[in-house]
């Protein structure tokens, strides 16, 4: 028997398509605050190879060093911490980074929600998926690509709110370039605050709007809370190769010291900002990120952190940044294995595409870095939904087809049912050779929940899908993103916290001018 003959045979024997629609209707979505992975971390590289590139990593802090620039204070402190600083140039001894990471820096830590239920512990066994970050434009199908607004920001603040693939608000979701540089910060912050009740992102941009971002999210959860607690994540981006700027320093010094989490970020197109062999941009990634995370923890001892990379290649033909090859993804396994071995949480991996359109080459460029990310054991996986155009552009239609590989994710990583009900005897034996499982007790049990049901992809028949539109994968994205912002309903949010967050930010925005930088 074919597949096509089974397909039909199962389909007239297994009850009306209206029946199985309905069931899916139905089918209540459970929503859970981040992943509990039950499935072994997959190891690309040997403990010896992974031995050599920390040896690598610390002849480069060694002997070549990492600049922190415009930064005196971090250059003393440095000297303070035994390191030898020539000019603006940071030489470690060997080890030092290291141990005082492994000294204080958490294993694992908690982010608080505004919504306990929503909190989400990072590190571990566990996977956070995030939405993309900081696209200057959008797109959809409609209106094709245009600047991003501060309309278009609250849109996938609660879209992601919506999706339970999505564990977390994110940060710089897009950017509302319809607002001044230097005060749209604060409207994206209250935006994660007031239209969603998961984990949020704070601004980076400048050590100023960092502790904007800190001090409203006192006013959400109390000074003392805030100072005992993480309640933000804020992504410090290293100046690859080998280089910190004042701009970042100065937000990590007032994340760090305020015990809030830094993902301390090295941003690596290999071949232009790193070398153009695996190896040889792994050990860079490593060096960097040990000097920042450990600064991490000379700011305050025991302040969560976690180890970063974005790691995509340059195109030898063109220089344009390419995704979802495979060298990307032996950086990321590679790394991801580093920082077990270090002993801190790891970032990485996401819907990655060079892609200018949600077709078929983001979807399966976004879909081989997703499921690399999984499989390696990113703990915080930045970029998860949204990512087109390099970064350039965050997608409504890529959205809701990245949210559904977030959801297979899930799956993927929850394991494998090993339980009696899991083994399925009891089915076999009633069937027996020769029939079909759709009518057995044990497939009437299990049916809601068996096997992952895409949001977005299209399994009817040709005729079927006829008379339903002729819909490709981004027409039907498009309507369930308009759907379920029409369905929106906000979050609880105490209307004395909402006062006080409105007031904040029209005292702050009206003691500066606006400025576009």
């Amino acid at each position: 028997m074919t597949e096509t003959t089974g397909r039909r045979r199962a389909g007239r024997e297994g009850g009306g398509r209206d029946g199985r629609r309905t069931a899916r209707a139905n089918t209540v979505v459970k929503t859970v605050p981040f992943i509990e992975r039950k499935i072994p971390f997959l190891e690309y590289l040997s403990d010896e190879d992974l031995q050599l590139i920390e040896d690598n990593a610390d002849i480069l802090l060694e002997e070549i060093g990492i600049d922190f620039l415009d930064d005196p204070e971090a250059l003393t402190m440095w000297k303070e911490a035994g390191a030898d600083v020539q000019g603006t140039r940071v030489h470690f001894p060997k080890g030092l980074c290291r141990s005082i990471i492994q000294a204080t820096a958490p294993r694992e830590f908690v982010q608080h929600a505004r919504n306990p239920e929503r909190n989400v512990i990072i590190g571990g066994k566990r996977t956070v998926l995030v939405p993309a970050y900081g696209s200057p434009f959008v797109h959809d199908i409609d209106k094709g690509r245009r600047y991003a607004t501060i309309d278009d920001f609250q849109n996938f603040v609660k879209l992601a709110y919506m999706a339970p693939g999505i564990h977390h608000s994110g940060g710089t979701i897009c950017e509302p370039v319809d607002l001044p540089v230097n005060k749209r910060h604060f409207d994206m912050v209250y935006s994660h605050f007031k239209y969603s009740d998961k984990p949020l992102m704070g601004s980076v941009t400048h050590f100023e709007r960092a502790q904007d971002t800190v001090d409203m999210a006192k006013l959400v959860f109390g000074d003392e809370f805030v100072d005992q607690n993480c309640v933000l994540t804020s992504l410090i981006n290293v100046n690859s190769p080998m280089t910190y700027d004042a701009t970042m320093l100065g937000s990590l010094k007032v994340y760090a010291r305020n015990n809030q989490a830094t993902v301390v970020s090295p941003f690596i197109l290999a071949g232009a900002m790193s070398p153009v062999t695996a190896a040889g941009t792994v050990t860079q990634i490593l060096a960097e990120a040990l000097a920042g995370i450990a600064f991490t923890q000379l700011c305050r001892p025991g302040a969560p952190v976690i180890f970063g990379t974005f790691a995509a290649a340059v195109s030898m033909a063109t220089g344009a940044p390419t995704f979802g090859t495979p060298e990307p993804s032996q950086v990321i396994y590679a790394a991801a294995a580093l920082a077990r071995r270090l002993g801190v949480p790891f970032r990485s991996g996401g819907g990655l595409t060079g892609s200018k359109l949600p077709d078929a080459q983001a979807a399966y460029e976004a879909a081989n870095t997703l499921q690399t990310a999984a499989l390696a054991g990113v703990h915080f996986m930045l970029h998860t939904a949204g990512w087109l155009e390099g970064g350039l552009a965050m997608g409504y239609e890529k959205f809701i087809m990245d949210c559904d590989q977030a959801s297979m994710i899930s799956v993927l990583l929850s394991g494998m049912d090993m339980s009696e009900n899991g083994q399925a005897l009891d089915a076999v034996r009633e069937v027996g050779p020769g029939k079909h499982y759709l009518g057995s007790a044990h497939t009437l049990k299990n049916f809601e929940t068996a096997f992952y049901r895409s949001t977005v992809a299209d399994n009817n028949s040709y005729e079927q899908w006829q008379v339903d539109g002729s819909l490709d994968t981004a027409q039907r994205a498009n309507v369930l993103w308009k759907t379920m912002l029409n369905d929106y309903q906000a979050p609880a949010f105490d209307p004395a916290i909402d006062e006080a967050l409105i007031d904040f930010m029209a005292r702050r925005k009206g003691s500066f001018a606006d400025r576009d930088y």
